[in-house]
């Protein structure tokens, strides 16, 4: 067995240490505000990148620009950065205002017993709908803080279901940064990742809801709440998700949202012309970031393959982790160490795709269940973590409405999470995926 070279993997170790070491210091030290997003992320990457094309002195420059070009050039990173912009563009089309209109159309017509269960199905709905956990919080968890100020149920616990909610559609949406990221950096159909995560995902939040009903039922209720809501909007969200799941190839279907929604935005006078293209402009660029990350990844990943660096990762692997049941395993926390240091299960996913594709290949698991395993993980540790974007923008966002709250408040509520783990963990070791020969 090739044992590789360990000190090719000093770029992702230079890389997380600038990042975790600086996002700790603006955050818990000097204090400032989602200390860990004031980062420049592509700074450090391109610092790791610079290590990357420092080591290696068998290769010349030339060499190792000809190294990151076959690693840029690749078919499935192409396929995930053109899937970046369409999807950006999609959801800067339909904007997000159709999230709070699916919220009070259900509070209106469910009883306020039921307001916590409602949050939880509305937060599981618009992130598979949005592709975005952190635009679900944003949206949803004011909403939250109405439904606790009007209702009597716990601040906490409401936030909690609005956060382990949004995690449901990040992690199974096909417009979800995670989803695009983990099935074309393994290689495999996103119907097929959704068909493999969904049976994982479903007990998990089933369980949630009955969780959170028993809950409900021993909370006195002082009173309801209502708003305006308009339901046309969810029309492209719908249609994205149904031609998903049927398996239309994923640019038609996104493309057939971004036609509807623009018909529907325009028709309903809910935006100008102009201010439809503008949109579009704002929703592509807000990809830009990820995009140069996948970039500067896969340059500093097709580097470090290239010096043995992969080589001696699953060399380890191999020693800790035994059998197939074992590869998942360390998989699942190859992943999870990445975004508890960097605090973003998107860019966790990126970097360890090149390395879980040659676990995979070692320990013959299918495409579909290395795609699951990383994205279930990586948003069981998201959720988690206190200083991720989730749990930030939440506190955030009960701020502004006056309220306090802290990530160890709602940590421990946050069912859904804890919950897919444990799923996670028992198809893993239980029940075996039923995969194409």
């Amino acid at each position: 067995m090739n044992k590789g070279r360990v000190r090719a993997l000093l770029p992702i170790g230079v890389f997380l240490v600038l990042y975790l070491g600086l996002g700790i210091i603006f955050e818990y030290v000097i204090k400032i505000p989602m200390g860990f997003y004031n980062i420049p992320i592509v700074v450090t990457f391109l610092v790791g990148l610079l290590v990357a094309c420092l080591q290696n002195r068998e290769l010349s420059f030339d060499k190792k620009l000809e190294v990151m070009g076959r690693g840029v050039g690749d078919k499935n990173i192409i396929t995930m950065l053109l899937i970046f912009l369409e999807a950006g563009i999609f959801v800067g089309v339909v904007g997000r205002s159709s999230a709070e209109s699916v919220a009070y159309f259900m509070l209106s017509v469910i009883s306020p017993r039921y307001a916590v269960a409602v949050l939880f199905t509305v937060a599981c709905f618009v992130s598979l709908a949005m592709g975005t956990s952190v635009g679900t919080i944003t949206l949803i968890t004011p909403i939250a803080v109405a439904v606790s100020g009007a209702s009597g149920f716990d601040l906490a616990l409401c936030v909690a279901t609005v956060v382990g909610g949004s995690m449901f559609g990040d992690n199974l949406s096909f417009i979800s940064d995670t989803t695009i990221a983990a099935c074309n950096g393994q290689g495999c159909q996103m119907k097929d990742k959704f068909r493999e995560n969904f049976f994982i995902a479903l007990p998990a939040a089933l369980v949630s809801l009955v969780i959170i009903l028993v809950m409900s039922f021993n909370t006195e209720i002082a009173g309801e709440i209502s708003k305006d809501y308009n339901l046309i909007q969810i029309i492209p969200y719908v249609l994205v998700l149904i031609g998903g799941i049927i398996g239309i190839n994923v640019f038609i279907v996104l493309m057939i949202g971004i036609v509807s929604g623009s018909v529907i935005m325009l028709a309903t006078g809910t935006v100008a012309a102009t201010d439809l293209l503008a949109n579009m402009g704002s929703g592509a660029s807000g990809m830009f970031e990820t995009i140069v990350v996948t970039i500067l990844v896969a340059s500093i990943c097709a580097l470090i393959r290239e010096f043995g660096g992969f080589d001696a990762l699953l060399y380890g692997i191999k020693k800790i982790f035994r059998g197939k049941k074992g590869g998942q395993i360390g998989m699942g926390a190859l992943v999870g160490v990445l975004d508890i240091a960097t605090a973003n299960n998107t860019v966790a996913i990126v970097m360890a795709n090149p390395i879980a594709k040659e676990i995979a290949k070692e320990y013959g698991i299918s495409p579909r269940k290395s795609a699951s395993i990383l994205d279930t993980f990586s948003c069981f540790f998201q959720a988690l973590i206190p200083y991720g974007a989730q749990m930030l923008v939440a506190i955030s966002a009960v701020a502004e409405l006056g309220g306090q709250i802290s990530a160890f408040d709602i940590i421990p509520k946050l069912f859904y999470p804890y919950l897919l783990f444990i799923s996670s963990l028992v198809f893993i070791f239980f029940i075996p995926s039923k995969e194409k020969k």
